[in-house]
């Protein structure tokens, strides 16, 4: 697959917007006064069904023809079953080693850290949020392989998986940000710590680049691409949609998934 050096610049710069999204989400965790719960259900599910619709129609289809067409009907189609669930797995693996206690996706409040839990457990905050930032480096370096990946193929793809991969790290950025801010008094460092584990998605993008490009090819990519959609898939409805109803009402977060849904199909019909 020839790839231009503005095609790879293009996909980049959408990796390094959806990874470094979680400083979004830092600043919203210094200057809001509560957190807009209902806001996130919606925004959360939203991601979600944007995820899940272009995953199932778009990512696991060109991934199908991809290896159909280098390997035949019956070969291509069950290498892409294989590689759709190959990436399910690696992600439920990755899920399983970062412990439950410091998952990023743990919905957590500006407001329910009161003034006497911070001052009682300020070591224990510090830890949290440094685990938390850890985790999420690990949770976004696959996440950063897929924006990237598919930003090459289809740019049209690409800017709608880095929008919903980046309104899922919004929170991400608030879960680091304000227990290290709660536990050090220092808005600049919980800031920092935040933005930086964000740039795991942009590493992750160029380390499976550098590993993988030499071998790029319809086989290297269709396998890639199925993974990719099973990664988004399970975090959709492992992470996304319950975050999304914890943070809000049960159907905000329903609600807000069949739009996305309805955005991305109406997005790529537009582009035919």
């Amino acid at each position: 697959m020839d790839l231009s050096f503005s095609n790879l610049l293009f996909a980049f710069g959408l990796t390094l917007f959806a990874g470094l999204s979680t400083g979004i989400g830092s600043a919203l965790g210094f200057f809001a006064k509560r957190t807009n719960t209902r806001f996130l259900s919606v925004a959360l599910g939203f991601s979600a069904g944007v995820m899940i619709y272009v995953s199932m129609t778009e990512i696991f289809t060109k991934a199908k023809e991809s290896l159909v067409g280098a390997l035949g009907e019956k070969a291509g189609s069950w290498a892409t079953v294989a590689a759709f669930f190959g990436g399910i797995l690696v992600i439920a693996v990755i899920d399983k080693v970062v412990p439950s206690v410091e998952n990023p996706h743990e919905c957590r409040m500006i407001e329910d850290l009161d003034p006497a839990a911070r001052q009682k457990c300020q070591g224990n905050l510090m830890r949290l949020g440094t685990f938390t930032a850890l985790a999420i480096a690990i949770h976004n370096f696959p996440e950063g392989l897929a924006t990237f990946t598919s930003a090459i193929k289809d740019p049209t793809l690409g800017i709608a998986i880095a929008v919903a991969v980046a309104i899922h790290n919004i929170p991400e950025g608030i879960a680091v940000s304000v227990p290290i801010y709660y536990a050090t008094g220092d808005r600049k460092k919980a800031f920092t710590l935040s933005f930086l584990s964000g740039l795991s998605e942009p590493v992750g993008a160029i380390i499976g680049y550098l590993i993988l490009h030499r071998f790029f090819n319809d086989v290297v990519y269709g396998v890639l691409f199925a993974s990719v959609a099973g990664i988004m898939v399970f975090i959709s409805l492992d992470e996304l949609l319950p975050t999304a109803r914890e943070y809000g009402e049960a159907h905000l977060s329903i609600y807000g998934m069949v739009a996305g849904m309805l955005v991305m199909a109406v997005s790529l019909l537009l582009f035919i």
